[in-house]
């Protein structure tokens, strides 16, 4: 099939008829806007062999696509809307691996409610890259920035950190000593995140501040301390883990430079918030609601950027997360 071909096979019926897709027969959609809402946009970029590896299964890799680019909306408090996709193909894809990864675009499309309203395809010799534009809406004025930390806040985080870095060394096959089970789940953690989307409510109600945590807890943390020209102190020993990276500290012959190293590692698309004392109990209450734990590690200091403790003692860290050239 040359490009018009898949645009009209894989992609026309991932609009799922939405207007303003135009079938994807124009050069551009039309969005109206929506009164009383703003229109909150993330782009995210995945490469073969950076945030993949070249032989994971393109369906799995697409619904990845998808929810990098979902973590960033629902740090933001924003529910998700459309998006538009680039995706350049290398040879190695056939009609057969280009066909699984619009079907895994299928699947989370219908799990989050999205529709595919427009974007390109190209070819290239490798590797395969990927792009996804996210629209969300929020209620007028009620994005949840990075910016808005403030001294005396508490720092909070949901679900578990270092499953996705732990992951990828499962997924390549390089973490020795741990069960079939707990290997299994951790790679599963790392090629198919989990949005937390159920958490967008209670982080506009509540939240003074947030972000996705994908490159790091600590990096992640630090973003928000620049941005709020506060800083972030980040208690390793409180940091929320799952059974199997509990089961991997547990191995490890310093638990304090294996924590530092579980919160600079990449991939969780966990969020890290900060709210004021009197609302902690609400946010955290709203949150179990919705399924979603929020555990606290840390507080908002004076200063700038992010700093951690091991039990109340602070501690040089040598890297808070990944950072591309």
């Amino acid at each position: 099939m040359d490009e018009f071909d898949q645009i009209a096979a894989l992609f026309r019926p991932l609009t799922f008829g939405a207007p303003e897709a135009l079938d994807l027969m124009d050069d551009a959609a039309v969005i109206a806007g929506r009164p009383g809402f703003d229109l909150v946009i993330t782009k995210d970029a995945m490469v073969e062999g950076v945030h993949f590896l070249k032989h994971d299964p393109p369906d799995l890799t697409a619904r990845k696509l998808l929810r990098v680019n979902l973590s960033d909306l629902a740090a933001k408090g924003a529910t998700p809307f459309c998006y538009f996709l680039a995706v350049a193909w290398p040879p190695a894809y056939d009609e057969v691996g280009r066909g699984l990864f619009a079907d895994g675009l299928r699947r989370d499309q219908l799990a989050y409610g999205l529709s595919l309203l427009g974007g390109d395809t190209v070819s290239t010799p490798g590797p395969l890259t990927l792009s996804v534009t996210l629209l969300g809406w929020v209620e007028a004025g009620r994005m949840v920035k990075r910016s808005g930390a403030r001294v005396g806040d508490i720092v909070l985080v949901s679900g578990f950190i270092g499953d996705g870095g732990l992951g990828l060394q499962a997924a390549r096959g390089e973490l020795d000593g741990l069960g079939a089970d707990a290997v299994a789940y951790l790679a599963d953690r790392y090629r198919l995140p989990s949005p937390r989307l159920a958490l967008s409510a209670a982080l506009r109600d509540h939240a003074s501040a947030a972000a996705d945590v994908s490159d790091g807890l600590l990096a992640d943390a630090g973003h928000i301390g620049d941005a709020s020209g506060v800083a972030l102190a980040i208690d390793l020993d409180r940091l929320p883990t799952s059974n199997a990276a509990a089961a991997w500290l547990g191995r490890q012959a310093d638990p304090v430079a294996a924590s530092a190293a579980l919160a600079a590692f990449g991939d969780d698309y966990e969020v890290v918030c900060t709210a004021a004392p009197q609302t902690v109990d609400a946010l955290r209450t709203v949150a179990a609601k919705a399924g979603t734990s929020l555990t606290r590690i840390g507080e908002v200091r004076a200063g700038q950027g992010v700093s951690a403790r091991w039990r109340g003692v602070e501690i040089a860290i040598e890297r808070t997360g990944w950072r591309h050239a």
